[in-house]
Formats: structure tokens, sequence, C-alpha cells
């Protein structure tokens, strides 16, 4: 065990280690908000990237700009994970292109409105369910796989503080985003120990989806409740992606990670 006369760090530790060149990274809900920010930084540390969600043309269009700004690998797939086949499919795509991969990001989520609970339709419920818990339980079980046998890799699962202060506007949201965080750590004790997998659990963030907030009154409302006092901009999800998905992070397994300027602190 370590401890502070501990002297096993040597000059060749370095945070270097967030370096990922000649890995590959899979990134769901990759072509916008936190998604694209992850895909963008990934490429810019050496990665080459396949991005995926249900629209394949925005999916190839930043897949050409990662390129262009970048010189990196990227391809976009189409590809909605809450469909068995598809994530089948987005597997298949990302072997076939680069015959391997080293970090899945299990980004895509969903979380419609509806007006009170009574009015949840079994639709939408399965829809919620099949796209933030289905979808990570198909891909991981078969990239984990293909990782555990390989030179392994790193999962990392994108949840919401929703997980773990569920309001009423998004319960089913929140129980899948709870059941993707027991995913983690069922999934990390599967894999190991060559495949680590760990969750980022993310509060508020000015992504495209806050364009359709009150702006005003989440502003007044983050002042109040959220220690930092406002929401995250995309850009502050990238830290917590690189630690994970690079070596950095090689003594880290079944963890969640808060990036929520602190909005899980605040009463519920």
């Amino acid at each position: 065990m370590t401890g502070s006369g501990d002297t096993s760090f040597t000059s060749s530790t370095s945070f270097t280690s967030f370096d990922l060149s000649g890995k590959v990274a899979v990134v769901t809900g990759g072509s916008r908000g936190l998604g694209r920010a992850m895909s963008m930084a990934f490429a810019r540390h050496g990665a080459s990237v396949v991005i995926a969600s249900r629209k394949a043309e925005a999916c190839a269009l930043l897949a050409d700009e990662i390129s262009v700004a970048t010189g990196a690998q990227a391809l976009g797939v189409g590809c909605h994970v809450g469909r068995w086949e598809d994530c089948d499919h987005l597997v298949d795509a990302a072997y076939e292109a680069f015959g391997r991969v080293d970090v899945l990001v299990n980004n895509a989520g969903s979380s419609p409105l509806y007006s009170s609970l009574p009015e949840v339709s079994e639709e939408l419920f399965d829809k919620v369910v099949a796209v933030n818990l289905k979808g990570p339980f198909r891909l991981s079980s078969l990239m984990g796989s293909r990782m555990a046998a390989g030179s392994g890799g790193s999962i990392i699962n994108v949840s919401s503080i929703a997980a773990v202060q569920p309001s009423p506007g998004e319960l089913p949201y929140a129980a899948a985003k709870a059941g993707l965080n027991c995913l983690t750590v069922g999934m990390a004790r599967a894999f190991a120990p060559k495949v680590r997998v760990n969750t980022i659990m993310p509060g508020p963030f000015l992504t495209d989806i806050s364009k359709a907030w009150d702006l005003e009154a989440f502003a007044e409302t983050a002042r109040r409740a959220i220690p930092l006092g406002r929401g995250g901009e995309p850009h502050e999800i990238v830290g917590a992606a690189l630690y994970l998905a690079s070596d950095a992070s090689s003594f880290t397994t079944g963890a969640v990670i808060k990036v929520d300027g602190g909005a899980a602190l605040a009463p519920a």
C-alpha cells in the first residue's frame, strides 16, 4: 500500500498519458452537445473517432470537420441506440473500419417532456429506457467483450444527476440513468481486469437542448441552487472524458464522477 512516503512515482510517470494516439473511440450521441465536445477532444489528443447518432448526415459532417481540424481519422455512423440491430451495426462498422475499439462512450440520451405521470405513455417509457439503458447495455456487452479478449479498453457511461436527484418531470429518464450507474459497476466487474468501466454524471449543461429552456429563469435558479452558480459549457466535460478514456485513469473503474457544478449537493 502506498502512502506519503511512497517512492514509486518516477520521472516516467507523466500526464502525457492523456495522449490517445493509436486509439479508436466510439461516441454515441456524438454529433452535438457533450458528445461533439468529447469527439473533438479525443481526435485532438490523437484518437480515431467513430461518431454515432440517429442523424447519419450530421455524423458524417462532423467526421469531415474533425478530420480537417485535427488530421485524425473519423467516421460517421447512423445509429439509433434504442434498437438492438442498430447497436450491432455500429459495432460491426467500427471494427470493420478500424479493426479495434479502445474507448466506448455511451453518451446518447433522451428525456421527452410529459405533462403528468399518469400521462406517460408506454411508448414514451419504453423509448426512454431503450435509449438511456438498453443501448448502453448492448454496446457495452459487445464491445466490452471484444476489449476484454483483446488489449483492453475503457467504457464511459454518461449518466445524469437525475439518477440521484430525480424530479417528477423526468422520472423515466432518471430511473434509466440510475440503472446506467448500476450497469457501470456490474460491467466493471464483468470485464475486469482489462477493461475499465466508469460513469460521468453531468449536471445541467448549456448544450443545444438548453435552447428550449427559459434561460433567464434557469440563470436565476442556478445562482441560487448550484454552488458554482451556473450551468456547464460543453468543453467542461472534456477533462473528465479524457481522464477516463486515457491511461491517466489506469487504476479507476466502477467510479461515478460528478461534473455538475455542485448541483447534486443542493437540496432536491
